[in-house]
């Protein structure tokens, strides 16, 4: 499978493009930004655009999606419950960044937490782990031992809770029964900051071996 990482956007957001070798079909993950270098990845690995699917709907996370849905023609799916979040992402954007980034985009279908999503060989098992927000979800790629946390997990941290709807106990419940029962050498490849792996985060991590800290990611 196909992968890279491309941080975009002012807050420095990974995005994912995954592509199939096989049938050069691709899934966007997390397009946060900056669509035509999004688009220019794909071009390169020659990926056609099926499906945009976001680990949860913080606007730095979603922001590339309109333009990607209308560029491509790709179905952009997001869990029902962070719907709300994606509504509000203009008054969001404003109020952080400063500028208007437009209507939220349309959502073309639900992430069903058990349901795999299946572009071509790519298989991504849905595992929802909310906390940070409460929709939000992790993607599991079996056969290529990693798993995409997006803002739940990161090297070294976790998620922020302190935003609305966040809350500390439901995020580390997530992250030990979602994401740390999967085995020590499944790469974690967060939203933002470098790439780890469970079983590192599963012995060294501040937040899961010593409880709560007093920084946040």
């Amino acid at each position: 499978m196909i992968v890279e990482v491309i941080p975009v956007g002012m807050l420095q957001a990974n995005c994912y493009v995954l592509g199939c070798e096989r049938t050069q079909q691709g899934i966007v993950i997390d397009p946060g930004d900056e669509a035509s270098v999004i688009l220019r990845a794909a071009e390169r690995h020659g990926l056609r655009l099926e499906r945009i699917i976001a680990t949860h709907a913080h606007f730095d996370h979603v922001l590339a999606c309109q333009e990607l849905r209308e560029r491509t023609g790709a179905a952009f799916y997001l869990h029902p419950a962070d719907r709300p979040i994606l509504a509000a992402m203009r008054r969001t954007c404003s109020a952080w960044l400063g500028f208007d980034p437009g209507d939220a985009p349309g959502v073309d279908g639900d992430l069903i937490p058990g349901q795999n999503i299946q572009v071509g060989d790519i298989s991504l098992e849905i595992r929802h782990t909310p906390g940070h927000s409460p929709g939000s979800v992790s993607f599991v790629d079996h056969a290529g031992r990693r798993v995409f946390t997006g803002d739940a997990l990161f090297a070294g941290s976790i998620g922020r809770t302190d935003l609305p709807d966040g809350n500390w106990q439901t995020l580390l419940s997530s992250i030990r029964l979602q994401i740390l029962t999967l085995p020590d050498d499944y790469a974690v490849l967060s939203g933002h900051g470098p790439a780890t792996a469970v079983g590192v985060e599963r012995r060294s991590n501040p937040f899961l071996v010593s409880g709560p800290a007093t920084f946040w990611e």
